[in-house]
């Protein structure tokens, strides 16, 4: 089995790897497709290990606890960003350029872009396929560290691509050594998310709760956003 789970887990983060490189040279193709296809060969590598639904998280009988365990993370995030919104010397994080958009577009970033291509693959990839790998490696704890250390490095590319549309960071990105702490920061930020993820996915045993997690996390952010620019 340790054997199986080592190439599983190579041949998984081999996936991401070249898919974070495709995806910044910009040749992975429309964003649904590239979605869509990074889950196929996700769930074709897991299939040839033998992997379960539990061990991805998908297992029958599990959704109802995804959700439960999933809509309360959704309301402790609601209270802290409203909290950030209330808080002078935090609520200039949440003015970004990212929300001068209308309400419909906000709708279709909510529902396609921030569920369908951002939360599903990401956390069938991180907290399914990635941490149900790791976790026939190493102990429970072991797994998670890992998984969400490569969470946070794969967020590099997306940061580097829109730290010029929040304004309280813009003017730290004008010097190379701005942009890194930059990126370290949003690394250090997402590395404790997919922590929380996983977290949820093992308390849950369902990927629904780190899903709306995740949901909560960018599309909370985004309707803030959102309102405090319009």
């Amino acid at each position: 089995m340790a054997g199986k789970g080592r190439g599983w887990f190579l041949l998984s983060v081999a996936v991401l790897a070249v898919f974070s490189v495709a995806r910044g040279a910009g040749v992975v193709g429309p964003p649904l497709v590239a979605a869509s296809g990074l889950i196929a060969v996700l769930g074709i590598v897991a299939w040839t290990a033998g992997a379960t639904g539990a061990e991805l998280g998908l297992g029958r009988g599990r959704v109802r606890s995804g959700l439960r365990w999933g809509f309360g993370a959704f309301g402790i995030v609601l209270v802290v960003l409203v909290a950030g919104v209330l808080i002078p010397a935090t609520n200039g994080f949440l003015h970004d350029s990212r929300g001068e958009i209308s309400g419909g577009q906000l709708v279709y970033e909510l529902t396609v872009s921030i569920l369908l291509l951002t939360a599903i693959p990401e956390e069938f990839a991180f907290r399914g396929v990635l941490l149900g790998s790791a976790m026939r490696l190493w102990r429970t704890r072991r797994a998670c560290l890992v998984s969400s250390a490569l969470f946070g490095l794969w967020h590099i590319a997306p940061t580097l691509h829109t730290m010029s549309d929040n304004r309280a960071v813009q003017g730290a990105t004008d010097t190379v050594l701005g942009k890194g702490l930059v990126v370290a920061g949003s690394v250090a930020v997402t590395f404790v998310a997919g922590l929380l993820f996983c977290w949820l996915r093992l308390r849950s045993r369902s990927l629904v709760a780190p899903v709306l997690a995740h949901v909560a996390t960018n599309g909370v952010a985004l309707v803030v956003a959102w309102f405090a620019v319009h």
